[in-house]
């Protein structure tokens, strides 16, 4: 257990978005940890929000925005906080030799918020929005085992576990899979209530060709998230007409 000044928010954000964007790091000549993250400024409003949830370990230089030099064509949106000893005790709970270390005992202190956090960081709908994936490509093997085992025993949800690719350089690299529609409601249902901002709809938008089956999960979601039918549809509408599976 952490025992420091943090709030219980707060640490559950930033356990969650160690998984996903988030990092934590010890710079010299500093003796404390500072947490930090990025994201495309076309995420602006899910990266304000996170920003502002750090409101107690930030300064007024938190944020700044960096220009794209990877040939993206969208700059970066960057978020540090203030180095602080409440920082370095998760640092010391989550990290080895400078690395993340996967343990169940940190991750038994996740949260829904810290799930949904980590999924609106780094997990996508794939395979015509049918099927979920989380990439985990800087993840060992052994470390993607512990959490497979961590969301089987805690959340009762089954990922598995796949190769980015077949051969190849990054055919040592793996990402965790939800592979039917089924399964990744059963993680939705559990971060719904968390999706803070509307333009991360999309991120727990399941699509059906079947009306009556995407009209039944529209339902859940308004029942369960902070978002209303109104605010729902253009994304679904956009969506599918993105997607030529969906076209008519």
């Amino acid at each position: 257990m952490i025992k420091s000044s943090l709030s219980c928010r707060c640490k559950e954000l930033i356990l969650g978005s160690i998984l996903g964007d988030g990092s934590l790091k010890i710079y010299k000549p500093y003796k404390n940890a500072r947490f930090s993250f990025r994201h495309s400024i076309v995420q602006k409003e899910y990266f304000m929000w996170k920003a502002g949830e750090m409101k107690e370990i930030s300064s007024e230089n938190s944020i700044w925005e960096q220009t794209d030099k990877e040939g993206w064509g969208k700059n970066k949106l960057r978020y540090q906080s203030l180095a602080t000893e409440e920082l370095s005790e998760i640092y010391r709970l989550t990290h080895y030799h400078n690395r993340l270390r996967i343990r169940r005992k940190w991750l038994n202190m996740l949260t829904p918020l810290s799930l949904c956090v980590w999924w609106l960081d780094d997990g996508s709908l794939v395979s015509d929005c049918r099927q979920g994936v989380l990439c985990t490509d800087s993840f060992q093997y052994e470390q993607l085992l512990i959490i497979v085992r961590y969301f089987r025993k805690v959340w009762k949800l089954n990922p598995r576990i796949g190769r980015v690719a077949k051969s190849g350089p990054r055919s040592g690299q793996y990402r965790l899979w939800f592979r039917s529609s089924e399964s990744l409601k059963k993680l939705f249902e559990i971060i719904m209530p968390h999706v803070p901002v509307p333009s991360m709809i999309p991120k727990v938008l399941i699509l059906y060709k079947d009306p009556q089956l995407q009209e039944r999960w529209i339902s859940e979601m308004c029942k369960l998230s902070r978002f209303d039918r109104m605010t729902i549809l253009p994304y679904l509408e956009k969506r599918k007409k993105s997607l030529a599976y969906y076209r008519e």
